[in-house]
């Protein structure tokens, strides 16, 4: 049996629509296999952040990349392991002092990360406008996934893959800091693994931000990070699967979102950051568990019970 000229010319349009602009431009292979590496290692770490409760620490800590990276800008100019390593340390410096208010004083720590976060923001914007222009802005802001280089896969993948192996070694202390602190402090007694643990998490989100800021910009970077593992929550409710699965919503998003972007003539890291805020808004509205649709079938078994 042959198929029909129909069949082949629907087979070419979608070969076109779905592969052909990966096969053909060098630099939509870079863009994915970056989207691919980010997506990997923001899945389990995304997941860790939503269970601790640290879903706005991780915006926080994403906006406080900005006035390093400005600092390296002016000095550096668009050197990317410049930009990286000032990002980096500027981020860490705000969650140190963020901590250290929170230790020190009666403020609590989201508050104390809120108001560094804001100061952080403003004084990075600050600099990039008055030592750059509004294009060197809106690159660090935004970012552009389809403008990676060499350089810059190569920092990605090698997040990706650090992340990935400390992950493996303290998966398990992690998962129990989160949810059983108090167990955690019994079983290792005077030996302050709970700090150590907190403080470990913490690099590898500010890792993951910093290698999300060389593919999506600060702005961006978070929404990679956290949409895809609040929406996995909504359909598994072991954290294997959690993980696993907002891993693969970050895959498909990163996937389609370039996708979008390359046919529609979009700008590539809000079409992946929407495309998964598509994926949360349908996961809220349908998903089996911690969803509306959720809690409409639970709803006339609570009557029933009340009843």
């Amino acid at each position: 049996m042959t198929a029909s000229p129909g069949d082949a010319v629907a087979a070419f349009s979608l070969h076109a629509f779905f592969v052909q602009p990966f096969v053909e431009f060098g630099f939509m292979r870079r863009a994915l296999v970056a989207c691919l590496a980010l997506a990997i290692s923001c899945g389990p770490v995304g997941t860790l952040l939503v269970l601790r409760r640290m879903s706005l620490v991780g915006d926080a800590m994403a906006h406080a990349l900005l006035p390093g990276a400005a600092v390296a800008f002016i000095f550096f100019g668009l050197s990317l392991s410049a930009m990286s390593l000032g990002a980096f340390a500027a981020a860490l410096l705000v969650a140190a002092l963020a901590g250290g208010v929170a230790r020190f004083t009666q403020q609590r720590e989201d508050a104390s990360f809120a108001a560094f976060y804001l100061i952080a923001l403003a004084a990075g914007v600050m600099l990039m406008s008055t030592h750059g222009s509004s294009v060197d802005l809106m690159q660090v802001l935004f970012g552009s996934v389809l403008a990676v280089d060499d350089a810059a896969l190569l920092l990605v993948a090698g997040v990706s893959s650090a992340s990935l192996l400390v992950l493996a070694l303290v998966w398990r202390p992690l998962v129990l800091e989160c949810f059983d602190p108090g167990f955690l402090r019994q079983v290792a007694g005077a030996r302050p693994w709970g700090a150590w643990l907190h403080q470990l998490f913490l690099v590898l989100l500010v890792a993951n931000l910093v290698a999300g800021f060389q593919a999506l910009g600060t702005l961006m970077a978070v929404g990679l990070l956290m949409l895809p593992a609040i929406a996995a929550r909504c359909w598994a409710q072991d954290l294997t699967r959690i993980a696993l699965l907002a891993v693969a919503i970050a895959v498909s998003c990163g996937y389609g979102g370039l996708l979008l972007s390359f046919h529609a003539g979009l700008p590539s890291g809000p079409a992946i950051v929407l495309l998964a805020g598509a994926v949360y808004g349908f996961s809220v509205a349908l998903g089996s568990r911690d969803s509306l649709r959720s809690r409409r079938a639970r709803a006339p078994v609570m009557q029933t019970r009340s009843v």
